[in-house]
């Protein structure tokens, strides 16, 4: 069956129009980062490539031959006007430029949802365990709703644990958030997820490049994470075991030259241990918070993170001798002038400027002729 017999009743198809529904009937073709597929679509270009295919001069192996004979684009174009998917291509507005970096790009995207996958765009993937703990869930939440509240777009893989927290969280902030399925957008995976994935279509986009009924196998989440990592400008992993998926992510992200960062946990944490793995061997950030991944990954300058600097106190503030004297004093039986002058060598016009400015700030208190410092609040 040609294109023109495929489009036949729908009106001449243009040059795109051919392209994009020879892409897709390549999605069903071949199974994602498949290498001889992607050289022959490079070669021939995706239209060329399936007349090779189906005249049997691009494959003698017949490798495809059994999904050539059950191939329906009618079918499938008429399955996702159903459930309002739209196929996305290169040179598409929505398409995702980064994942051309990739060595074995996707075919095509298929996409659910009312905002364009223009919202990746300097997004930040936000991954991580699906055993995750409180802290974890707490971070991954705080990122998302931080993320997105300053509008830079959340992508996800839609998982338990650390994934939906972070979608969860771009929710709470009404910002953009994505998520990219292992599977056809035709079922929510995890199916507990079902209200989640709706949500997110509602507020931004649910993404994969599987086409529909295809199933989530173990070779096919591991393509996902490559499109994860290659759609964002950086990957924050939250909590991770030490054979967490995300690690995967985080690896793909730094080969394509991502920013790559982990929040620590406790050193105790077995979900924790690939976060700590990924900073002490391939230098990933330590971030704890949105500002220091903003940092990371946003503009020069205009995205920097203040310096962090611990709790002011009055005390911090003392000059050297101010501090000797007030380290000197006893906290609760206090100290006579004398006693005062043994412990500091400070002369007496200087010990009592001193002690009556410790007093104005609330550090010490004069009882009688004896001074004692404050307890703090």
């Amino acid at each position: 069956m040609t294109l023109s017999v495929i489009n036949a009743g729908r009106g001449a198809a243009s040059a795109s129009d051919e392209e994009r529904w020879a892409r897709l009937a390549w999605s069903r073709l071949a199974e994602p980062q498949t290498e001889e597929v992607t050289a022959w679509l490079r070669r021939h270009g995706p239209v060329e490539a399936l007349a090779r295919l189906r005249a049997g001069s691009l494959d003698p192996t017949g490798r495809y031959d059994q999904r050539l004979e059950s191939l329906d684009i009618d079918s499938a174009r008429r399955s996702l006007d159903r459930l309002e998917v739209r196929v996305v291509i290169p040179g598409d507005d929505d398409w995702p430029e980064g994942v051309e970096q990739l060595a074995n790009p996707p075919i095509c995207l298929y996409v659910r949802g009312r905002g364009g996958l223009g919202l990746v765009e300097g997004g930040v993937a936000v991954v991580g365990s699906r055993a995750a703990t409180p802290y974890g869930l707490t971070i991954a939440t705080e990122l998302g709703e931080g993320l997105a509240a300053r509008g830079i777009g959340v992508v996800s893989g839609a998982a338990f644990g650390i994934d939906a927290a972070a979608h969860r969280g771009a929710l709470a902030a009404g910002g953009p958030t994505v998520s990219v399925l292992a599977r056809g957008l035709d079922r929510a995976y995890p199916a507990a997820h079902d209200g989640l994935l709706r949500d997110i279509a509602e507020h931004g986009a649910v993404v994969s490049e599987l086409p529909l009924g295809w199933a989530p196998f173990r070779h096919r989440f591991l393509a996902r994470n490559r499109l994860i990592a290659a759609m964002t400008a950086g990957t924050v992993v939250v909590e991770a075991g030490l054979r967490s998926g995300s690690l995967n992510t985080a690896r793909t992200a730094a080969a394509l030259g991502r920013h790559v960062a982990a929040v620590p946990g406790p050193v105790t944490s077995v979900q924790s241990a690939g976060c700590h793995e990924l900073i002490r061997e391939t230098g990933a950030s330590l971030v704890t918070d949105t500002a220091e991944v903003v940092d990371l990954v946003g503009r020069l300058s205009f995205d920097a993170a203040a310096p962090a600097r611990a709790p002011s106190s009055a005390e911090a503030e003392l000059d050297p001798v101010a501090h000797a004297v007030w380290s000197a004093i006893p906290l609760r039986r206090g100290a006579d002038l004398a006693a005062l002058q043994r412990l500091t060598a400070v002369d007496t016009p200087t010990l009592l400027s001193v002690l009556g400015r410790l007093g104005a700030v609330g550090l010490v208190r004069r009882d009688q002729d004896r001074w004692r410092k404050v307890l703090p609040d």
